[in-house]
């Protein structure tokens, strides 16, 4: 199990398209994380999935930046949305419950630097998203992670709105 880790965080390098920035994500220890087991499937194939789909969206996000800027990440802890519980189960198949009480959270510290290699902006983020079952907005709809997305997504819309990062 720790092997396969091992070679998620290692290989969980991504870079974005050639006019836009580029996004490096690194999960630390995601063994110990709070939340990320699986409903339905083995625990390696969807610890798989998720970094898969959250390295996916880091990627998109820093397509919106200027082409040369470099966004690091490293997931220091995930609580996805909802909660797999034993007393919830299908034919032997646990299954995660979405409930308001069960909102999403992502602990995470970033780095963003520009074609020169200086620092834009650092910083450590607690992403929570309290009201995640009453907000309106869309996700991408690609994954079964639309919560998180979207949680991720305001943020880093918010980072270029308050112009912490650059646009495109």
């Amino acid at each position: 199990m720790k092997k396969i880790f091992f070679v998620l965080a290692v290989t969980s390098t991504i870079a974005s398209g050639a006019l836009a920035g580029e996004a490096k994500v690194t999960w630390q220890e995601p063994e110990k994380f709070t939340d990320i087991r699986p409903g339905n499937e083995t625990r390696a194939s969807f610890q798989e999935r998720v970094v898969k789909d959250f390295d996916q969206f880091f990627v998109d996000m820093a397509k919106k930046l200027p082409d040369g800027v470099q966004l690091d990440v490293t997931v220091t802890d995930l609580d996805l949305a909802g909660d797999v519980n034993g007393l919830y189960s299908t034919v032997g198949r646990d299954i995660r419950i979405i409930k308001e009480i069960y909102w999403p959270r992502m602990s995470f510290s970033y780095t963003l630097k520009n074609s020169k290699n200086e620092l834009i902006a650092s910083g450590k983020e607690e992403l929570k998203d309290m009201n995640f079952m009453s907000r309106t907005g869309m996700a991408s709809g690609r994954t079964n992670f639309d919560y998180e997305e979207r949680m991720l997504t305001d943020w880093f819309n918010r980072q270029q709105k308050i112009k912490i990062f650059p646009m495109k």
